[in-house]
């Protein structure tokens, strides 16, 4: 097994085999107490962790070879002073999300119930981007809200809403609103849907991502900069995934902005799944065994072909097949 095909099993294990433990306690002090909490910021192998019952945050590292931890895992902590303190143990995760390519993978967060993309309608928008956030929300079972900003400009808002009619005849929720030009109703639009939620903010750069997080999080530029000292990230404060509590409850987890979304780490399995238009179709391919890529008496092709499924959409699952079919040599 490659080193990258290691650090793949070893981020899916830390999902799937939950009963595990990442750390035992055996290994600390037979008198340390420990305290749980959840990981709110990291940056490498930096993490900021918010003890449960609302003490001050303090910064974290983890005892010896630890698996990578995401924003929003559950971790125990034993405290070795006022502001800092050693992770023990990662919790059990209800779920990962993560991207990855044919060497290395990128977690995003743990413990979601909602991932809200954010497009606008312009700069132009990657609509690559877009269905490879949507596969990996299906294939992880998080339910993804769309978010179009800059809804205020007429005609470049007519363009966007031609490009996302496919997937809103898919089933996915579209919202339009406009953080900067009418900021009370984008807050209002939004605020309501992301309230008692774990949501992750997902989007590329010059969305309006930081803007969205301004508007929904009072004083959120003044906690990025105490989090970023915590880090010691310093220069670094708008790279690294921080969670921020909402007023009316929940949690946002905003993310870096990205240009990529590599899906090595999904089967063909999975990726079937994880399109919604052909999940009635699967059953009537004629071999169990189908890729759905060149096979005679395939359901899914022949959707394409009878406009049930959209060529693009087909074209995006054909480029995760064989990205998630390249070995490293």
């Amino acid at each position: 097994m490659s080193q990258y095909s290691n650090r793949i099993a070893n981020a899916q294990n830390d999902e799937a085999d939950t009963g595990k433990l990442a750390g035992r306690r055996g290994r600390g002090s037979a008198s340390a107490t420990l305290e749980q909490g959840r990981v709110i910021a990291s940056h490498g192998r930096h993490y900021v962790v918010a003890p449960q019952g609302g003490a001050a945050a303090l910064q974290c590292f983890p005892r010896g070879k630890r698996s990578e931890m995401a924003v929003g895992d559950e971790v125990t902590f034993e405290r070795q002073s006022a502001d800092q303190g050693v992770i023990v143990d990662i919790l059990p995760r209800r779920n990962l999300l993560f991207r990855s390519d044919q060497f290395k993978s990128k977690l995003f967060a743990a413990n979601l119930d909602q991932m809200l993309i954010m497009l606008a309608t312009e700069p132009w928008f990657s609509e690559d981007l877009l269905g490879r956030s949507l596969v990996a929300a299906e294939a992880s079972g998080i339910a993804p809200l769309i978010l179009l900003n800059k809804a205020d400009l007429p005609e470049a808002l007519v363009l966007a809403r031609e490009r996302l009619a496919p997937y809103v005849g898919l089933g996915y929720q579209v919202v339009e609103g406009s953080v900067t030009a009418r900021p009370e109703e984008a807050e209002s639009l939004v605020g309501g849907r992301l309230r008692g939620r774990t949501t992750l903010l997902l989007g590329q750069s010059g969305m309006g991502k930081s803007t969205l997080v301004n508007l929904l999080v009072p004083g959120a530029a003044v906690a990025t900069r105490e989090i970023s000292v915590a880090l010691n990230s310093g220069r670094h404060t708008t790279t690294f995934t921080r969670l921020y509590q909402l007023p009316g409850g929940g949690a946002l987890i905003d993310s870096p902005g990205f240009q990529e979304f590599g899906l090595h780490h999904l089967t063909e399995g999975m990726l079937e799944r994880a399109f919604p238009e052909f999940r009635s179709l699967l059953p009537h391919c004629r071999f169990y065994n189908c890729r759905h890529l060149h096979e005679p008496g395939c359901a899914i092709l022949d959707g394409v072909e009878k406009g049930k499924i959209g060529k693009t959409r087909h074209a995006l699952y054909e480029q995760l097949v064989h990205e998630a079919s390249q070995i490293v040599r």
